[in-house]
């Protein structure tokens, strides 16, 4: 079909690329061709067709919410608005692509998540290193880095969980990263280092030269969203450049393993106010590597330990905060409603009492902001500016005059009917109004013939005419120009108040900063104070000794009466902790605390101890539980050995690794080699002797004690009774050799058939014989090998009821020389 119409939506479309385009009609955005079939059956809304031509449409006053559908399918969505007034248009209304909305560049949209960035990240490589341009469009947060292997990209995205990413061609981890998160991902060549520089130039008032793959990565994304997302970017202000040596490294199976991102953040997340709940994520996620910023935060957790007081009147202010982070990049990126300047107005309201309480804190002055925005805005503002009703009474005086013509029309409506009725003498004539025909005079069909000459036919319905006089149309006139005009008024001082507010947006997003962190600490003030944890020693010394360690996230749901603390001692003196005992008894969870005490102590909270002292750890690593990677095609053993190949080669003396089951994926004699031989190269490596914690089954390694004196045994204590087993989840010095399986698996709820045979089968197995086993099984050199043995065939031919007691110990001797 070759229209005019359809002649723009042609070139809108090619502008679109490949996003969905919702093309605006009148009150309607409508989609045409494969777009109409893919937004139909998407979110499942009717697909017709004219010409033959395929084509769904949603009305645009509830556009969000299905275009919020079609992004969390993964579609991108470019809009193209009517740029033109049709009642000022002869012709056809002239429309443009005005925005292209992706995942990651929503900012109305109820796919936000309050307490979560909403990352979008650039990846380019050049010269060997990764660089990494990060950024949130809803905070104005915008950083760089680089990264010199891509298993750390891979470990910094799943911290950040991008939304969306920009990358210069398809890298080999995509694939395995898409396991982790969703995401969408879109392929540019990226900028040269000149135009990516003059980009940034042209943006901000500096960067970083130095980092040429950070700065092609900003600058490509940049570019992008400008260009190709048609996004202001306006607000932002900055770029910060960020290094990997500035926080501790936690790789994606420490983050995966530890629950950090769910359960930890869950368990401390007690904050009052959106960016609070956003940067206690990213304490938790990057802990310090400096003692003395460490020490800071313990500060601030003290003293409003100290002033319980002011730490809940703070709490009480905070909660009347709303996010003004996000609000002041709307308002500084033109993307804002009359309820965002309201919100941002009653917030600024807060913060003079709290500056009040902590003087010493950066938080600006808004006063005369404040009382501006709530003196001109109502306390109910609609949603969209251009619905009128924004201001109050009293703020602007043709505004106030032409809302009193409106107001007025209801009154000056009932005085001209009963005008007319006396004049006409028809009781029955009403005057009325309606959006479709605008005023009109209505007379039952009845009655029609008494109406004057002054009246002019408008419409006809079924029992009734409608009319309309010259003095109704001039009235008319008045007040649909007097509403337009107020509206166009409102806009008008909307805007104005807009960039009066934006002018202060660098001041406001340091006060919004500033109420972050104080709220972090207040939170992690009501948890230290709730769960009584204690005040951590952090330095640059080599060992970490806790005194009574807990589980921080277990011990909340137990209780702290209910969950058994412990102890760990590490030093260079004893460096591995190998830790034996039974399944269930509680090695894992005694592991993790030691790990997660670690990260709570290196973010500058308090830790579930009793006392801790512990030097700076780099890196936290950890090989626990069993998983494989059906989509990379490795089994479980390939899973467990390359991490623990990344553990070997990234370890250092500062590092603290957590290794559970070591070498259980394959023969008993290929595990238990591998085992000892990761113990021996952590314990003997220079420069990878890292604090370690081995839990497993092999009680062989507990021999390590003998070859190694910085390696100590440790065990899970157990209690025997007559029924079984008591599990005391208590770690005292030494070693077993007992697993207790068969108890664990009674515990299980194995049927008793199954118990008493594997009862049997343990028995036999301990006194080296075995029935119905496969000699193919791996077990089975266990069985040949005990078979065979010498002492074996001499116990076989010895007559124990004609054995005298001399013999008997000769005979212990005869064999005592045999083995």
């Amino acid at each position: 079909m070759s229209t005019p119409m359809m002649a723009q939506w042609q070139e809108c479309k090619k502008e679109a690329k490949d996003a969905l385009l919702f093309f605006r009609l009148g009150d309607f955005y409508e989609a045409f061709y494969e777009d109409a079939e893919i937004i139909s059956k998407a979110i499942g809304i009717t697909l017709t067709a004219r010409q033959g031509i395929p084509m769904c449409g949603v009305p645009f006053h509830t556009a969000e919410s299905y275009i919020d559908k079609l992004l969390l399918n993964g579609f991108k969505i470019a809009i193209a608005e009517q740029i033109e007034d049709p009642k000022e248009t002869k012709g056809i209304v002239k429309r443009a692509l005005v925005r292209v909305l992706t995942p990651a560049t929503i900012i109305n949209s109820q796919l936000i998540n309050d307490k979560k960035n909403n990352f979008f990240v650039s990846i380019v490589l050049e010269e060997s290193h990764f660089g990494l341009a990060i950024l949130d469009i809803t905070t104005a947060e915008f950083r760089v880095m680089e990264i010199d292997k891509m298993q750390h990209v891979m470990d910094e995205l799943c911290r950040l969980k991008p939304k969306e990413l920009l990358i210069s061609k398809d890298f080999e981890f995509l694939k395995e990263l898409s396991h982790y998160f969703p995401f969408v991902a879109t392929l540019r060549s990226p900028l040269s280092l000149q135009m990516a520089q003059e980009v940034l130039n042209g943006h901000f008032d500096a960067n970083d030269k130095e980092k040429k793959a950070g700065t092609i990565a900003a600058g490509s994304l940049l570019f992008y969203l400008q260009e190709e997302l048609l996004l202001n970017l306006e607000h932002l202000q900055k770029v910060d450049t960020e290094s990997e040596a500035e926080w501790m490294a936690l790789d994606r199976s420490t983050m995966k393993n530890l629950e950090i991102q769910e359960s930890l953040i869950q368990l401390l997340d007690e904050t009052s106010t959106p960016m609070g709940g956003r940067l206690l994520c990213h304490f938790v996620q990057y802990p310090l590597l400096s003692p003395e910023k460490i020490f800071e935060r313990q500060e601030q957790i003290a003293c409003f330990i100290r002033q319980q007081d002011l730490a809940k009147t703070l709490m009480k202010l905070l909660s009347q905060i709303k996010d003004i982070e996000r609000l002041i990049m709307k308002i500084a990126g033109k993307y804002a409603g009359p309820r965002d300047l309201y919100a941002l107005g009653r917030s600024l309201t807060q913060i003079p009492e709290v500056k009040k309480l902590l003087p010493q804190e950066r938080l600006g002055h808004f006063d005369d902001l404040s009382k501006r925005i709530l003196s001109a805005m109502n306390d109910s503002p609609p949603l969209k500016a251009h619905e009128g009703e924004v201001f109050r009474d009293g703020y602007h005086q043709e505004l106030d005059s032409l809302r009193k013509l409106a107001k007025d029309s209801m009154s000056w409506m009932a005085q001209y009917q009963l005008h007319l009725r006396e004049e006409t003498g028809i009781k029955t004539l009403k005057v009325g109004y309606t959006r479709a025909f605008g005023y009109y005079i209505e007379v039952p069909r009845a009655q029609s013939g008494r109406i004057p000459d002054t009246f002019h036919r408008r419409q006809t319905l079924v029992n009734a005419e409608r009319f309309l006089t010259q003095e109704l149309k001039d009235f008319e006139h008045r007040v649909l120009t007097a509403e337009e005009r107020s509206k166009a008024i409102e806009l008008e001082l909307f805007e104005h108040l807009r960039k009066e507010i934006a002018k202060e947006s660098g001041p406001i997003h340091q006060a919004a900063k500033t109420i972050a962190k104080i709220d972090v600490m207040l939170a992690l003030t009501t948890i230290a104070v709730r769960n009584q944890w204690t005040r951590p020693i952090v330095d640059h010394s080599d060992t970490l000794e806790i005194i009574g360690g807990r589980h921080p996230v277990i011990e909340s749901h137990v209780g702290r009466a209910s969950f058994i603390a412990n102890d760990t001692h590490l030093s260079p003196k004893q460096q591995l902790l190998l830790i034996t005992g039974p399944n269930m008894a509680g090695k894992s969870t005694y592991i993790r605390q030691v790990a997660l005490i670690a990260i709570l102590a290196q973010m500058g909270s308090y830790v579930p101890a009793t006392s801790t002292r512990m030097g700076i750890i780099d890196k936290i690593f950890s090989r626990i539980g069993a998983s494989d990677d059906i989509a990379r095609g490795q089994s479980t053993f390939m899973v467990e050995m390359s991490e623990t190949a990344n553990i070997l080669n990234n370890a250092t003396s500062r590092s603290l690794v957590l290794l559970d089951e070591i070498g259980r994926g394959t023969s008993t004699y290929d595990g238990i080699s591998i085992a000892w031989a990761v113990a021996e190269y952590l314990l003997t490596t220079h420069r990878k002797q890292a604090k370690t914690l081995f839990a497993t089954h092999y009680w062989e390694l507990t021999r390590l004690k003998n070859h190694f004196p910085n390696a100590a045994n440790v065990q899970t204590a157990v209690k025997e009774i007559d029924s079984g087993i008591v599990f005391l989840r208590k770690i005292i010095p030494g070693g077993t050799d007992k697993s207790y399986g068969i108890h664990v698996a009674k515990l299980a709820g194995l049927p008793n058939q199954a118990i008493q045979r594997a009862e049997e089968m343990l028995k036999e197995l301990e006194r080296g014989f075995v029935h119905s086993v496969d000699k193919e099984e791996q077990m089975s050199f266990l069985l040949s090998a005990a078979k065979e043995h010498p002492v074996l065939n001499r116990l076989k031919k010895i007559d124990l009821l004609h054995l005298t007691p001399i013999q008997a110990q000769h005979l212990l001797c005869e064999l005592k020389n045999m083995i």
